[in-house]
């Protein structure tokens, strides 16, 4: 059974799990067996010991998982499980296994289990070469099977390795059968084939695998139709041939050539010329057949006077073949018709009497022609037969043969000068004409450049290709011949070295993977260079599109990310943008987020990348949100996925009144006695605020009547809370001695506040204090801003007392105008003002300000 094991387990660990085995208590047999996907992301839950084993856990080796020791979970961890790379090809068909050890209970037993590692169909099958070829010959029978020896490999198992094959392009001629599982793939013919009609066949052999999302790789399947003898020579021309020559031809002078064709291929075009069996002696005597090239020469000097016609059959015959035929009609004519005598003299270069000049020469002189014979040719001439690039120019009798344009060997490599002699002897005979053949070669220069067969060549490359992928072949002719017109190829100096040309074919290829995130398109310039002297080259561009793999998951602009919100923000509000980046492309870049954490309090607005809430926040509930979210991108056939720590930070507003604690209520009294000294703290206000900062910064302040504003002898701190008795107690201060106090918190703009009463009884009973009912308050009720002073424990400041000392000057002048009428009015008013007197130091100990049975909190305003 295949399985892997860890191999990078030092000297340490070893030592590390050696002590700890020395402390297990026992080692425990169990049948535990887990599986997990290959490839999967960190943090993947993959099983849990839970069920089975009290905690705690320890899991001895890391390298692919890591344990919770409370919980018993085990996860991946950065180092991804690659089923390929850890167990070896040749268990394939079986179970890939890690095995784990783990210590587990308090009692420290020790245990093992297997992580089986399920495969995925993460590896594109592939082919060793990227083209097959086969020779098939054209007489092949339809049916006819050939076994293909390249065959796809997937290093995937199960579904995702299993092939299948098809052919793309075989135009119904060839079709696959697979059998044995993909281990034998023989290529059917389904039609006849005629190497004559179609020669090559370039196929593309396709195989897929069988994974949920299948992928798939190709080869270039060439069959190249070999030739067999199965057409018999024809002659070029159904009609018969006919020439005519003089009666004193001399020997060896080639009168005419017949040609027949084979389209067969060597050796089964060749073709054997040769005379009918029927042909006369005469003409067995006088002519000559050349067997392979069809040349027909004569034998001996003609020395006819008469004119006659020869008739000659000729064969051409192949292999397993009835031979061609066709008919040569020689025309002699009687010696007697005189022909002067062409004489050349060549100028040019020259060999064999074939001329010899280079291309793109300016008109030049190539030879002295001159008529020969006695003084009856005198009124013949020279002419050059049809329309050519050369001219005759008459000069001292003699007429100097010469280009009449640059020759170009592109054009016309060969050229073939016929002069003629024409006209009449001087005694009026017919002169036959003479004629003479110059041939004239001519001799390439390089003047051609090579041409590609595009300028501009594109294509598109996945990226992550393999290493000596092929990409195009490009191809450039050059009209020239020899090395001027041999081409080779090269790459621009600037280009990546990743990318090679074969000087010979043109074949581009890659050498190393390509990665489109770190470039998207290559431009290439292609040089296309001939041997010739001086060189002559041309360039084509190639463009090649890097196709986009998902090979990147989503990257985070930082991995933990802070944000600030005051409680009680509305729903769906703005906590902070989350920036996520993908390089990838298309879907395979795009992202999603969402909180993997919690629920129903925070979502992800994907279209804006903006974290918002989706329940309300309550700092005194919950102050800080420690999220997890998932940035998961749209990549197939898998998606990639990344995490990052979002702290949320839940900022304090003032929504929280403070909470009297003590005193319990405003009907709660207290006895002081006469005799206690000045300075002492009688009782002190309690008070808490569920804020923080500012917002729960509580300050007391106490309010009363202006009645009342000098009489209490009782002083607040305005921090602490604790009420003091400020001076000696005195006769007048016996009795009950009402104190509102306004509790404010310190929250901007608006501060909250609360109220409560003081109720204090100065007398010397033992006996408890106890009021029938709270005291009500008949004032303002508005206690947001402080009071200018405190009419308890503050001093009225410099300013005020000027005031008060014009206010008062200006009521004892207004008394003394009134004294006179109160004289008057006194008597009747005595009686009056005894019962008003009596009213107001009833009014003095009713303060009608009703306050709520709770002292926690004061809700009104």
């Amino acid at each position: 059974m295949g399985h892997g094991t860890p191999d990078n387990m030092n000297w340490a660990g070893l030592v590390q799990n050696l002590l700890l085995v020395l402390h297990i208590g026992h080692i425990t047999c169990i049948s535990l067996r887990f599986s997990v996907l290959e490839e999967l992301v960190p943090g993947t839950l993959v099983g849990s010991l839970t069920e089975h084993f009290p905690p705690p856990y320890q899991l001895l080796t890391q390298e692919y998982l890591w344990m919770d020791a409370n919980t018993g979970n085990f996860y991946t961890t950065e180092r991804k499980m690659d089923r390929e790379a850890i167990c070896p090809e040749e268990t394939k068909a079986e179970e890939c296994f890690i095995l784990h050890n783990a210590v587990v209970g308090p009692s420290r037993d020790l245990i093992q289990f297997p992580v089986i590692i399920e495969d995925i169909n993460d590896n594109v099958p592939h082919f060793e070469s990227g083209e097959i070829y086969l020779k098939v010959s054209e007489d092949v029978a339809m049916g006819t099977r050939f076994v293909l020896d390249d065959w796809a490999q997937d290093r995937d198992t199960g579904r995702n390795g299993k092939l299948q094959y098809h052919l793309e392009g075989s135009d119904g001629l060839f079709s696959l059968q697979v059998e044995e599982d993909g281990q034998l793939i023989t290529l059917v013919v389904q039609a006849a084939l005629d190497r004559e009609t179609r020669d090559l066949y370039q196929m593309k052999l396709v195989a897929t695998d069988c994974g949920e999302e299948p992928l798939s790789a190709s080869a270039s399947l060439i069959v190249t139709v070999t030739d067999v003898d199965d057409n018999c020579p024809t002659f070029v021309s159904d009609d018969s041939l006919r020439v005519t020559i003089p009666g004193d031809a001399s020997e060896g002078t080639v009168v005419a050539r017949v040609q027949a064709v084979d389209p067969d291929t060597a050796p089964n075009a060749a073709i054997i010329y040769s005379f009918s069996p029927k042909v006369s002696e005469q003409v067995r005597e006088l002519f000559i057949l050349n067997s392979l090239t069809g040349h027909i020469k004569l034998k001996q000097d003609l020395q006819s006077d008469t004119s006659e016609e020869l008739v000659l059959k000729v064969f051409a015959a192949g292999h397993h073949c009835p031979p061609a035929d066709t008919q040569v009609t020689v025309s002699v004519l009687p010696k007697a018709n005189r022909e002067p005598t062409i004489k050349i003299r060549f100028i040019a270069e020259h060999q064999n009497q074939t001329l010899v000049l280079k291309e793109n020469q300016p008109p030049t002189a190539l030879a002295v022609l001159e008529l020969e014979g006695d003084s009856s040719f005198k009124g013949s001439s020279l002419a050059i037969e049809g329309e050519t690039p050369f001219a005759l120019s008459v000069q001292n009798g003699k007429y100097l043969l010469s280009t009449s344009k640059p020759l170009d060997y592109e054009m016309r490599s060969e050229h073939h000068i016929s002069v003629v002699a024409r006209g009449r002897s001087v005694e009026g005979s017919v002169i036959i004409p003479s004629r003479r053949v110059i041939t004239v070669l001519v001799a390439d220069v390089n003047d051609n450049a090579p041409c590609f067969l595009q300028s501009h060549y594109q294509l598109g490359v996945e990226e992550n290709n393999q290493a000596g992928t092929s990409l195009l072949q490009v191809s450039a002719s050059d009209a020239d011949t020899g090395y001027n017109g041999r081409v080779t190829y090269r790459l621009g100096k600037h280009t990546s070295a990743v990318f090679h040309i074969d000087s010979e074919t043109g074949q581009l290829s890659v050498s190393a993977p390509l990665d489109r995130e770190e470039q998207a398109v290559h431009k290439l310039t292609v040089f296309a260079r001939d041997c010739g002297y001086p060189p002559l080259e041309s360039t084509a561009t190639v463009s090649i599109y890097v196709l986009d793999q998902n090979d990147n998951a989503p990257t985070f602009q930082t991995p933990h990310l802070i944000f600030f919100l005051p409680e009680n923000a509305p729903l769906f509000s703005q906590v902070g943008r989350i920036e996520v980046t993908d390089p990838d492309e298309g879907e395979n870049g795009n992202t999603e987020l969402r909180v993997i954490n919690i629920s129903g309090t925070f979502i992800v607005d994907n279209a804006q990348g903006m974290l918002r809430t989706a329940g309300n926040l309550d700092r005194e509930t919950e102050d800080c949100y420690e999220l997890y979210v998932l940035a998961s991108d749209h990549g197939r056939p898998l998606a990639f996925t990344s995490t990052a720590r979002v702290t949320v930070f839940v900022e304090d507003i003032n929504d929280n009144r403070p909470k009297v604690i003590l005193p319990s209520s405003n009907s709660s009294c207290l006895t002081v006695p006469p005799g206690t000294l000045a300075g002492t703290v009688v009782t002190k206000i309690y008070a808490v605020d569920e804020d923080s900062g500012l917002n729960s910064e509580i300050t007391y302040t106490a309010v009363a009547p202006k009645s009342l504003e000098n009489s209490s002898p009782f002083h607040i701190d305005p921090r602490s809370g604790n009420i003091t008795l400020g001076q000696q107690l005195l006769q007048k201060h016996l009795g009950m001695h009402h104190l509102f106090v306004v509790v404010r918190d310190g929250g901007k703009p608006t501060p909250l506040y609360t109220t409560v009463w003081i109720n204090l009884m100065v007398n010397d009973s033992t006996e408890p204090c106890h009021i029938q009912r709270a005291p009500t308050w008949s004032g303002t009720s508005d206690f947001i801003q402080t009071p200018s002073k405190a009419p308890i424990c503050e001093a009225a400041s410099g300013r005020f007392a000027q005031v008060i000392f014009l206010i008062g000057l200006g009521m004892i002048l207004g008394s003394v105008c009134l004294l006179v009428v109160t004289a008057v009015l006194y008597v009747k008013q005595r009686r009056r003002r005894l019962w008003l007197n009596k009213k107001e130091y009833a009014e003095q100990n009713k303060i009608p300000l009703q306050l709520k049975d709770k002292y926690y909190c004061d809700d009104e305003q």
